[in-house]
This record gives structure tokens, C-alpha cells and sequence, in this order.
């Protein structure tokens, strides 16, 4: 037994001391050719899915828009009462749509305004959201582009279980800062969650620009005349943190007041108080 074990070990031997004398050593590791896992690409349709260019004039087009309509204070507090169908509150001219808040008493309120809806009309799954617009300016303006889920299939509460997404928003008592936001069951305003970007746009009131966010599985981004300022992107962890995969469609209004809006009191001679949009255009994700 022993001369048997002696023998294996020595062939053992014999066998790691030729591979060792043969190996080549492996040539050092360069870290420049590790090349990192790309993000996903995403593109958008070279034209629009929809769009209103606002070139006829009268109230907006019905094909496209509807109306929230009341004086609820509409969850913050808000003091105007939104109007149905009112030229006074929503009208398209010369290639403009303007919604305009106003001084005046209407159903309890002291002031009234619009607020423009695609539910139902124009919802839409991911995509580019343009919207070219000029804000109004003044205390107590809290103008608003933005989006909302168009069903409700998540959580217990429509707000803010099914998701907000903002792509502008101004107040007046803060000139020139425009912000960007996302709101979800896990990040929103209310437990002083909410993901958002700020940026400054000094001629917010003077000059068109072009609010956008891009919608696709994966983030939000938000831009104004293409410059990108924010991002929200998907966690993976659930609907609580990313409800966005459902339709969700647009919201335009002015606001007068409200939690956020009105912080710094209402100027009552900034009325009538316009917000001016040349168009909006949604273009479809092409992967």
C-alpha cells in the first residue's frame, strides 16, 4: 500500500510541475476594455399620435378636450370655480388657446377659471408630451400642464395611489422657477415625498417655451426647449413607486389660491390672468 500511494503521489507531482513549467500567465487585466452595460434606448415618433395646433377659433375642440367643472377646492384648497365650455374661461384664437382666470363671483366663488381634460378623449400610454406655452405672472397664479391615470387600478385611493405626473407647474409669489414632479403612493406632497426637478425660466411670462416630458417604461424626464432638468426613474419596486404603466392623459389649467398656490395671499389686480398655448403634441414610443 505504501510503495502504491508513493508512486500515485509522485505521478501527481511529476503532472503539476509540467503544467506549471508549460503555462502561459494570463496578460493583465485593462480596465478601459470593460465596456458598461448600455441603458435602453428609447425613440419617439417622428410625427405626432395627436396634437392640437389650436388653428380654429371658438371654445376648443370637443373631439379633444372636456372640462372639469366646480368649485371643490379640488383637494388643495383652491378658490376658483372651474367653468363648462366658457369662452370667458377657455377660448381659441389666432392659432392660441387661452385659459383665463378671472376676478368675478360665480356659484360661491370669487374667482373662475378652466381646466381642460383629455380623459377619455385622448388618453395615451408612454410617449413625448409637448406643450409650447406662455405662464401668467402674478401672486396667487398656480398655472399647471400635467398628467393623471385615466383608471383607477391601484391602491385604495384614486390620488395619489394611480400617479401624478407634472410636467409644469408655476406659482406666482415665486417668479421664474418652474418645476417638474412625480407623485406616487411612496413619493408624493403629502408626506413630503415627492420626486421633482426645479429650473429657472426667467421670461416664463414674456416668451413661448416648450414644456415636454418623455414617458417610457423605464423613467420621466422632463425638458424645457430640449434642455433636460429632471429625472424620475422606475425602481422596479412596485406600483407604489411606479404606477406609470397605465394610460394616463392631460390636464391644462390655472388655479388661483390653494395650498401651494396661495401661500403668499392672492393679488386681486393681476386679474384677468392669462395662460397662452400655441400647441400640444404627443408622439408615440416606436420599441
Amino acid at each position: 500500500m505504501q510503495k502504491r500511494f508513493f508512486l500515485i503521489s509522485g505521478l501527481i507531482l511529476l503532472v503539476f510541475l509540467a503544467c506549471k513549467q508549460g503555462a502561459v500567465a494570463p496578460e493583465p487585466l485593462n480596465i478601459q476594455d470593460i465596456k458598461p452595460i448600455p441603458a435602453k434606448e428609447y425613440s419617439f415618433t417622428e410625427n405626432p399620435i395627436w396634437a392640437d395646433e389650436f388653428n380654429q377659433s371658438g371654445l376648443p375642440d370637443d373631439q379633444i378636450w372636456s372640462y372639469d367643472v366646480g368649485g371643490s377646492g379640488w383637494g388643495n384648497n383652491e378658490l376658483q370655480y372651474y367653468t363648462k365650455a366658457d369662452l370667458d374661461n377657455a377660448h381659441v384664437e389666432n392659432g392660441v388657446l387661452t385659459i383665463e382666470a378671472k376676478k368675478e363671483s360665480y356659484e360661491g366663488k370669487n374667482y373662475t377659471s378652466a381646466r381642460l381634460v383629455t380623459k377619455g378623449k385622448k388618453d395615451f400610454l408612454y410617449g413625448r408630451i409637448e406643450v409650447r406655452a406662455k405662464l401668467p405672472a402674478g401672486r396667487g397664479n398656480w398655472p399647471a400642464i400635467w398628467t393623471l391615470a385615466s383608471q383607477s387600478e391601484y391602491g385604495q385611493t384614486y390620488w395619489p395611489d394611480n400617479g401624478e405626473i407634472d410636467i409644469m407647474e408655476h406659482v406666482g409669489y415665486d417668479p421664474g422657477v418652474v418645476h417638474a414632479t412625480v407623485h406616487t403612493k411612496a413619493f408624493n406632497h403629502v408626506i413630503n415625498t415627492q420626486k421633482a426637478g426645479i429650473t429657472q425660466v426667467p421670461d416664463f411670462d414674456q416668451v413661448f417655451h416648450v414644456y415636454r416630458i418623455d414617458w417610457t417604461p423605464e423613467y420621466v424626464k422632463a425638458f424645457i426647449d430640449g434642455k433636460e432638468y429632471f429625472t424620475f426613474q422606475n425602481t422596479g419596486k412596485g406600483w407604489e413607486e411606479w404606477p406609470f404603466d397605465k394610460k394616463q392623459h392631460l390636464l391644462l389649467n390655472i388655479a388661483v389660491g390653494g395650498n401651494w398656490g396661495g401661500q403668499k395671499g392672492v393679488d386681486d389686480s393681476i386679474f384677468p390672468s392669462k395662460m397662452l398655448i400655441d400647441y400640444v403634441r404627443v408622439y408615440g414610443l416606436k420599441n
